[in-house]
């Protein structure tokens, strides 16, 4: 299922016209995005935590010249599945 599919399931789901529900996706995405900035946590239960984690910096190699190089620190968005939404998917 990819965005599109989304607010059609939306659409039909929610009786909303498809601009509504793409506003609605839209401003989930926004919102979302905006608390992992600012380095909150998204948590909705029954579903899962959205969530930034932090990356160590690292030794790794190029695998073309075998080249040992560093990697550097970084952040990186993580979900984390609710145990409502684990339990639908493996029914």
């Amino acid at each position: 299922m990819n965005k599109t599919d989304l607010v059609a399931k939306i659409t039909k789901d929610a009786g909303l016209t498809k601009t509504q529900a793409a506003k609605a996706v839209n401003a989930f995405i926004d919102a979302v995005k905006d608390a992992l900035k600012k380095g909150d946590k998204v948590i909705l239960v029954g579903f899962g935590t959205f969530k930034v984690v932090e990356r160590k910096a690292r030794k790794g190699r190029n695998p073309k010249t075998g080249k040992e190089i560093t990697i550097k620190a970084k952040k990186s968005p993580k979900f984390v599945p609710g145990k409502a939404l684990k339990e639908a998917v493996n029914k």
